[in-house]
């Protein structure tokens, strides 16, 4: 690697600090996180990226020295190896739990990749892909014409091809494959309160049947629904990509559409949204007008596991069919919610649900990852198949879009019988029977 720091264009020499090569920078501002490492590395072993391509400067340990050597100008950020290194992190944060430090290597993650944004932008398929989900007068239509394609035999069909077109084709067919159930209509008092849920992108887009299921469980619970109108994409794939200003434009909209609902909770049935929404505070700390009310609104953000299991929740009718459960990482590592889903798979009579080995270990997806860094997607979706496989069980539930699609289509591919679906389906599927 080159040792001398190139600043971008825009840097001035007033600019430079005493000992810092990359100052007033997303990374430096990071640098007390950096700091809290002390390399003791039990990060390693839950690193999906080590594991798989066996580089220490593919672990956490391994990334935050590339991090420092960035600010001590001993390594260049436009070096293509400190890029690579960084861009093949999935961003899973399973290194968090396990730190006896506490580092918060989900925003050093954010912060490093904004800051190398201004030397290597990010690849064509991710700018594209980011420009979309920020305007949802394109997002809208692309949606649209997604769940057309994906109600026609052509994903399927297109889905044994090599590369990311069949996968994004086998994507696309997963997302056709759900629970069957009867249609009811539930009954509430809203005795738990008021809430708002988030439509969010692909879940209102490709899961609309779930975002109703959502609906309808919940007020089985007790939950009365209000409306959050103007609220939009939750900012996390620009965030994770290190788009940071987008991600904080969007943030913004959406605290003024759920504060305007005056909802007591805020329901996300997406773990990777339900993540960065919790984190709306640190987003915007250095927004002295959002600061505040993003805190207060990331205080009244839950997944909708959290919610249906401090209501019980209750019990539905008989639903006998085997269920191994795959725990998505931004819904155990950054939300620390564990728990939750197991009791509302529990909720659930004649409900068998089989272990899964690794059900820790993530599944390769990490936001739009399996379509940019596709051959290290395949090698850390591939032993998650294969103990999918020897549970033998039909049915693989998970609580986030992108990892219900990248479970999905790695069985299709692999020839693999199961169905992935989310835990709400299943909840609500045992409702329908039960006649609620």
């Amino acid at each position: 690697m080159a040792t001398d720091a190139v600043l971008p264009a825009h840097a001035r020499p007033v600019d430079l600090m005493p000992g810092c090569a990359l100052p007033g920078t997303p990374l430096a501002d990071a640098l007390p996180g950096i700091n809290a490492c002390v390399h003791c590395g039990f990060c390693l072993q839950a690193c999906p990226t080590y594991l798989n391509l066996e580089d220490e400067n593919d672990s956490p340990r391994g990334r935050i020295f590339l991090m420092r050597s960035l600010l001590e100008g001993t390594v260049r950020p436009d070096d293509p190896s400190v890029q690579q290194h960084i861009d093949q992190c999935l961003g899973c944060r399973a290194c968090e739990p396990v730190c006896p430090s506490g580092v918060p290597y989900g925003q050093l993650l954010e912060a490093t990749r904004a800051t190398l944004r201004e030397y290597e932008p990010v690849p064509f398929i991710a700018r594209l892909i980011l420009f979309v989900f920020a305007r949802e007068w394109l997002l809208r239509p692309v949606m649209f014409l997604s769940r057309f394609l994906a109600a026609t035999p052509i994903p399927t069909l297109l889905s044994g091809i090599k590369g990311r077109l069949g996968f994004a084709m086998a994507m696309l067919a997963s997302t056709g494959r759900s629970i069957e159930r009867s249609r009811y209509a539930p009954v509430t008092r809203g005795e738990r309160g008021n809430v708002a849920t988030l439509r969010g992108c692909v879940m209102d887009g490709l899961f609309n049947e779930t975002n109703r299921a959502t609906r309808r469980v919940l007020q089985v619970n007790g939950y009365g629904i209000v409306a959050a109108k103007g609220q939009g994409c939750c900012g996390a794939l620009h965030a994770h990509a290190g788009d940071l200003e987008t991600a904080r434009s969007l943030a913004r909209r959406n605290i003024a559409a759920f504060d305007r609902s005056g909802a007591e909770f805020i329901v996300v049935n997406a773990a990777g949204c339900g993540a960065i929404m919790k984190e709306y505070g640190h987003l915007l700390k250095d927004d002295g007008q959002w600061h505040e009310r993003a805190v207060s609104m990331s205080a009244r953000v839950r997944d909708v596991s959290e919610l249906l299991a401090a209501a019980g929740p209750r019990e539905g009718g008989p639903l006998p069919i085997k269920v191994t459960y795959d725990a998505p990482c931004h819904l155990q590592h950054a939300q620390r919610v564990t728990q939750a889903p197991l009791s509302v798979l529990a909720a659930i009579p004649g409900l068998e649900l089989v272990p899964l080995h690794d059900s820790d270990q993530c599944c390769g997806s990490a936001g739009i990852y399996n379509l940019i860094e596709p051959e290290t997607s395949d090698a850390v979706l591939a032993p998650k198949l294969a103990n999918i496989r020897a549970t033998l069980a039909p049915w693989v539930a998970t609580g986030n879009p992108g990892c219900l699609m990248q479970i999905g289509a790695g069985l299709i591919r692999a020839e693999i019988s199961a169905r992935a679906i989310h835990p709400v389906d299943l909840l609500d599927a045992s409702y329908a029977a039960f006649g609620q």
